[in-house]
């Protein structure tokens, strides 16, 4: 029985909505009246919602088709509203106004209330996450939203606040400011290296399988042409999108990674992943805080980028591979 009466009541809820929509004209028909009635004009209406003349004045003749009422007088370089059309108009605003107050309402405040971060998903969990906490402790009150992402995408500027991309530093019209000196090196499970192939030299690499993470310009061809070993086929292998699902595989004893410094250290701490050379090469590009220029800042940024690059500073790899290379 309460089966029967729930597919009732939502069977009722959708005649309801659909009664409803059926008494509203459509949402462009009703745009396109409420700026022609703005500007007077077919024309300069239809430059503001980039549509054609013709279009806009199709839109309303099926809104007064619709209603059944004339809306305009149509002049030969101009338009005059009707009686009909000018008691309508203020309506239709009103309901534009009342649904852009509602979206504001629910969506519109997010970004100025909590101060949003984007970041790299495996910078995140290994670089941010285990020092977010100083933060937190400082400002207890400033409540802070990291969103991670996977590449890297624009900056958007609707949903963030503050934006952590790896690449050489150079965006126009942003703030930059740079958070890791990094290098790179392999890194594999322990047992991996005293295996049935062991991994002594570089060129002991020709007989694992190397693991690579996409979207990274510098790669295992940078290292072995570092590493001095050419005859190392710096293609093979397989492929991960994030470095967190590259070092895991390699924990488990699928491969050897390339690691870059700053994502490797938890693993490299708690013995999942060792390093099997001490062959540090260096890397062009970093991770980068980022933040328009053009725009005010969310309050917090400033006291957020302060710590962020306090932590930067006083980060010991950091610190060593300043000068590497």
């Amino acid at each position: 029985m309460d089966k029967v009466q729930v597919s009732s009541n939502t069977l009722s809820s959708r005649m309801d909505f659909q009664d409803m929509s059926q008494k509203l004209p459509h949402l462009n028909w009703l745009k396109a009246f409420e700026a022609s009635a703005r500007h007077l004009s077919f024309t300069h209406a239809a430059t503001e919602l980039n549509l054609t003349q013709a279009a806009i004045s199709k839109q309303v003749k099926l809104l007064e088709q619709y209603l059944r009422e004339p809306l305009f007088e149509r002049r030969p370089r101009s338009l005059l509203l009707t009686k009909v059309g000018a008691a309508y108009l203020p309506k239709v605003r009103d309901g534009f106004e009342r649904l852009a107050a509602g979206t504001e309402e629910v969506f519109g405040h997010r970004r100025s209330e909590v101060l949003t971060l984007r970041a790299p998903v495996g910078f995140s969990v290994n670089w941010i996450a285990p020092r977010l906490k100083t933060f937190v402790d400082r400002y207890p009150h400033r409540p802070i939203r990291v969103v991670s992402s996977v590449w890297g995408d624009e900056f958007d500027r609707e949903r963030v606040d503050l934006d952590i991309q790896y690449g050489n530093g150079r965006w126009p019209g942003f703030k930059v400011d740079r958070l890791t000196w990094e290098v790179h090196e392999p890194v594999c499970a322990p047992g991996l290296i005293d295996g049935p192939a062991p991994i002594r030299a570089p060129a002991d690499l020709a007989k694992h399988r190397l693991l690579h993470v996409l979207g990274y310009e510098e790669g295992w061809g940078t290292w072995l042409a570092q590493a001095q070993a050419p005859n190392v086929n710096a293609g093979q292998g397989l492929q991960f999108d994030t470095s967190l699902l590259a070092f895991e595989f390699a924990a488990n004893g699928g491969g050897v990674a390339l690691a870059r410094s700053s994502l490797v250290g938890p693993m490299l701490e708690n013995g999942r992943l060792v390093r099997p050379f001490d062959i540090p090469a260096p890397l062009n590009e970093a991770f980068y805080l980022m933040a328009p220029d053009d725009e005010v800042e969310h309050p917090d940024v400033p006291a957020f980028r302060e710590w962020l690059l306090e932590e930067a500073h006083a980060d010991p790899d950091n610190r060593r591979h300043m000068g590497v290379g």
